[in-house]
């Protein structure tokens, strides 16, 4: 058997583990141990290799950017900045976090019975909830730009740049996207009342996005203009989200205890994602089945846009079942070794795949995102139906910016 035989049975091997329930870093190790015992006859060599993989794969310094903005995001959660956030702009808090499935359950619980008891429908307050917290995955510093940025070997800072523009373009098309509902379709939209939005007053509002926006144009901005590296600016960042806590008086001993306990398994969980990432990546290469595909992609004649047109329809289809980072585990590795030959930008590359998976989040029939939020929600008055329903036009929205970033690649590549 060739070792492209081997490495694509090895993929459909973990295709069929991660269908049965198996978590995705261990279908990836067990498949690469396999895969490599298979290629190489040996399964001592199979485990210094998988060994060596291990050891590589967070010895960087640069990895340091994992613990440091996941602190950040989980202070800034626990503080309460990103509750006050919501009453400035749902996007902020999507981006200080970082991560699009915990923004769906934090504005869950926050935006959804607000928005309900101002009169707007179950339905748009859902849709809205899912749109803002897949939004937040382009907007930096986003923890998937980050894993992609690893995976790939591409700047993170770059990354970042990259993620404005279609930021920007996203919270445009979902900002005018709600206004159009409201007019044209108000029965699904609700009859807010207008006192809620007399609520606060101008200088509350203003009190209230102070602390956080400061906190993204101190991380962020310290990138751009070069003061510190991605990594110091995690450090900065959550020093910054300390400081923000303390002198709020919202961090406790208790809560404080309770922010390094969810940080450390979240960066366990992520540097154990990453470390079976570069396994499976290392199999890939053995087997051949990159180069392999590249061949049959080159032999099609697809183009770049065909190529990458497929890409989508595989990722978008991926997500409906798994989670954002299993998906690029999975694809990421097996897709730059063709994409980089042909001459794709993967700063670009990387922005596509993002969006694309996010779109997978919220589509039917096991969009992660969705399934966050009814079970965070827990209330039998919202099916799943009305959420789907009420993401629907977002994920549209979402689809409209990814076509317009693939056409149109200045967009994400013009800042840099």
């Amino acid at each position: 058997m060739s070792g492209f035989e081997i490495g694509l049975l090895a993929l459909g091997g973990m295709g069929l583990l991660v269908i049965g329930g198996m978590f995705v870093p261990i279908a990836l190790i067990l498949c690469s141990f396999l895969g490599v015992w298979a290629i190489k006859g040996s399964p001592v060599l199979a485990a210094k290799m998988l060994g060596l993989a291990a050891n590589d794969a967070i010895a960087s310094y640069f990895f340091g950017v994992v613990p440091l903005f996941v602190l950040m995001g989980f202070l800034v959660s626990e503080s309460g900045i990103g509750r006050d956030a919501f009453d400035v702009a749902n996007a902020l808090f999507a981006a200080v976090t970082g991560i699009s499935i915990a923004s769906a359950a934090v504005f869950t619980k926050i935006a959804v019975p607000e928005m309900r008891r101002h009169g707007y429908t179950e339905r748009f307050a859902v849709g809205v909830v899912a749109g803002s917290s897949v939004l937040g995955m382009l907007i930096p510093p986003s923890l998937l730009l980050i894993l992609f940025g690893l995976l790939a070997e591409q700047s993170i800072g770059d990354l970042f740049v990259a993620g404005i523009g279609p930021g920007i373009v996203l919270a445009l098309l979902f900002g005018v996207g709600t206004v159009l509902m409201a007019v044209f379709a108000p029965g699904f939209v609700g009859a807010p009342e207008r006192a809620a939005t007399q609520a606060l007053g101008s200088a509350a509002l203003l009190a209230k996005g102070l602390p956080i926006t400061g906190l993204i144009v101190l991380v962020l901005g310290g990138i751009y203009a070069g003061f510190f590296t991605p990594v110091e600016a995690g450090a900065i960042g959550a020093i910054g989200a300390l400081m923000l806590g303390l002198f709020k008086r919202r961090l406790t001993v208790a809560a404080l205890w309770r922010v390094l306990i969810d940080t450390g398994l979240v960066t366990a969980s992520v540097c154990f994602l990453i470390i079976a990432a570069q396994m499976y990546s290392r199999m890939l290469a053995f087997s051949g089945v990159p180069l392999s595909f590249g061949q049959m992609a080159a032999s099609a004649e697809l183009g770049i846009l065909g190529l990458i047109a497929v890409y989508v329809l595989v990722v978008i289809a991926l997500g409906m079942i798994l989670d954002s980072a299993s998906i690029m585990l999975i694809l990421v590795p097996l897709m730059l070794p063709i994409v980089a030959p042909m001459g794709v930008d993967l700063v670009w590359f990387g922005i596509v795949t993002v969006i694309a998976v996010e779109i997978g989040l919220l589509t039917p029939p096991f969009g992660v995102s969705v399934y966050v939020i009814k079970s965070t929600l827990d209330d039998d008055s919202v099916s799943l139906t009305d959420i789907f329903v009420g993401a629907a036009p977002f994920a549209l929205m979402m689809l409209l910016c990814l076509i317009l970033v693939i056409l149109f690649p200045p967009i994400a590549t013009g800042l840099l």
